[in-house]
């Protein structure tokens, strides 16, 4: 019981934060107009950021499997992801504020500490495990985290004005969007995780209309690649099913 307290009264804490930061201009701003506030081309439009509410609802599901399904697990297992969950929800805290308060340089930190967190966490679960109350709800946020840890890097390096080592801004994002269609790729080979790549083609599409015709190259290449991410987890389901 001690556990799921925890767990919950953290959870509730950042949907509190998150939505507070969302509505009311702390520090003279809300959180949408601070990452708007630089030309990022990986920056997905605005509508996609309505999946930390999925994320929300799928985590309430995943504590509930926690509190109904885990007492099998053994109790050093459980403490584990206890720790580790209640840890991902502080620095989820952490880096939602430093964003708040233009402590950007803080976001690298928190961030990259919260998607190392999400990681060992997501790793408790077995290969195979893509259950609604087991690892499904993880992977979501770690998919997510992924994609936040990219447009977060690349929100710094244009507030430095970083040269780019001579090349283009369009061409950096097309390399992001391929590093992170290697993460996915590894991902749906590797845990078969099917749901952890949804979020990234959610969000490959929402970067391809943040930035349309405009840089009509960053945009074709975030829907070529969803084409293949999408076309992987086709392959990966259609390897799952018996012989007839």
């Amino acid at each position: 019981m001690l556990r799921i307290m925890m767990m919950g009264l953290s959870l509730i804490a950042i949907g509190i934060v998150n939505v507070t930061t969302n509505t009311t201009p702390l520090n003279g701003q809300i959180i949408g107009s601070a990452t708007n506030k630089l030309p990022v081309l990986f920056m997905p439009a605005g509508y996609v950021f309505i999946i930390w509410v999925i994320i929300y609802l799928l985590l309430i599901i995943w504590l509930y499997g926690f509190r109904q399904y885990h007492y099998n697990s053994p109790s050093s297992l459980q403490n584990r992801r206890t720790s580790l969950f209640v840890l991902s929800c502080l620095l989820t805290l952490a880096w939602i504020l430093c964003w708040q308060y233009s402590f950007y340089s803080w976001t690298i930190i928190t961030i990259l500490a919260l998607l190392l967190t999400l990681l060992i966490l997501y790793f408790t679960y077995p290969k195979t495990d893509n259950q609604l109350f087991g690892r499904l709800p993880i992977g979501i946020f770690l998919g997510w985290v992924f994609i936040l840890t990219i447009t977060n890097v690349s929100y710094i390096l244009t507030l430095h004005e970083w040269s780019g080592w001579g090349l283009s801004d369009p061409l950096w994002t097309v390399a992001y969007l391929t590093f992170a269609t290697a993460v996915s790729l590894h991902f749906i080979y590797h845990h078969r995780d099917i749901a952890l790549n949804s979020v990234f083609m959610w969000a490959f599409i929402g970067i391809a209309i943040h930035n349309g015709v405009n840089e009509l190259f960053v945009s074709a290449a975030a829907l070529f690649l969803t084409a293949v991410i999408g076309v992987s987890c086709f392959l990966v389901t259609k390897s799952r099913e018996p012989n007839k």
